[in-house]
């Protein structure tokens, strides 16, 4: 089944490949649906081994997820779910619907396994995204990616937040909240120490009262940048240790075009995602993993393997995420990485403590 599974895909990858990039993951996604109504998903994905992690106060059937960006408006969570993803992040949302910056917008680098996107937070708005969660049959860990409205000034970044995570508060598994985007101008500056500081204290009153009205509490993260210096990180984290989260994910894509000089779409405006990212990305998890020692961290930035998913986790991550390596590899890689973190937990257990 393996054999077969690969070469399905490999075979829709190349034909894919042959169309405008937003097309072909607007057609891929649509027949995913159409495979997983058919109950024929295992064409393209062996069925997963089991490996049970509590993470955030949360039981996942396995750590390996899928990053945010792919089902931006929750219109393919089933589909997505049957092909063995321990979660599911959708989004990023915003309060009103938008389109996103102007096409194209999304360029393939295939030599570096890499993309450069600059999407702008396209999406049909919370809303819109809560209405298609109802229609989800799946009923794993989703996380819900929160974003501000393009037009909003980050004066007033407080205040989408704050009504997307009320929004989405009672279905979401956990809320990821994103400052990090290089794609919607300004809103890496909500990073700044005064700027985060303000942000994340709001949503944190926000978080208790709705945990008191719901009577649940949904943890909440902090997506960031790759493009960070130590000093920025220092102050990410002091900023953290004051207001308090539940976690962090380490990191969306970066503004840097290492390694993919040569390429074709190097010189698109956009953040790039895919293998080259996996270096900076994992300096920025090992850094904040060493500022905040008790928070956990999601992994992701430049998985393309099972052993980058084990590196990862040796970085300090206790979840890992795929977007672009999924897009190379296809679902194989989601049964890889669960095998090589299954290793190498068998490998540190069997080593017991220092």
């Amino acid at each position: 089944m393996l054999v077969a599974t690969d070469a399905y895909w490999k075979l829709a990858r190349a034909l894919l490949f042959r169309l405008e990039g937003e097309r072909a993951h607007d057609l891929a996604l649509r027949g995913l649906d159409l495979l997983h109504h058919m109950h024929l998903q295992r064409l393209l994905a062996a069925p997963v081994p089991p490996l049970p992690t509590r993470v955030l106060g949360l039981d996942f059937p396995n750590p390996v997820g899928l990053a945010a960006g792919l089902d931006k408006n929750a219109e393919h969570v089933d589909a997505l779910a049957a092909l063995g993803f321990g979660f599911i992040e959708v989004g990023t949302v915003t309060p009103r619907p938008q389109d996103g910056n102007p096409r194209p917008r999304l360029f393939r680098l295939p030599a570096q396994q890499a993309l450069v996107n600059r999407m702008g937070f396209n999406n049909a708005g919370v809303d819109a995204l809560l209405r298609n969660l109802e229609r989800v049959r799946w009923r794993g860990v989703l996380g819900i990616n929160l974003g501000r409205n393009r037009d909003t000034p980050n004066a007033q970044a407080n205040a989408d937040y704050r009504h997307c995570l009320e929004r989405v508060y009672a279905r979401a598994g956990y809320v990821a909240i994103n400052v990090s985007s290089p794609n919607t101008r300004g809103l890496r500056d909500l990073q700044a120490q005064a700027a985060l500081a303000a942000l994340v204290a709001d949503l944190r009153d926000s978080q208790e009262r709705l945990a008191a009205r719901h009577g649940k509490r949904t943890p909440m993260l902090l997506k960031i940048a790759p493009d960070l210096d130590a000093a920025a990180m220092d102050d990410i984290a002091a900023t953290l240790e004051r207001t308090g989260i539940d976690g962090l994910i380490c990191t969306n894509t970066t503004l840097a075009r290492t390694g993919v000089e040569s390429a074709g779409h190097a010189g698109e405006a956009g953040g790039l995602s895919g293998a080259p990212l996996r270096a900076r990305s994992d300096a920025v998890l090992r850094g904040m993993r060493a500022r905040l020692p008790s928070v956990p961290i999601v992994g992701v930035g430049g998985i393309a393997s099972g052993a980058d998913a084990a590196a990862k986790v040796a970085a300090g991550a206790g979840l890992v995420q795929l977007y672009t390596g999924l897009i190379y590899r296809g679902p194989r890689l989601i049964g890889e990485c669960i095998e090589a973190l299954r290793a190498r937990a068998d490998t540190t257990h069997a080593a017991g403590p220092d």
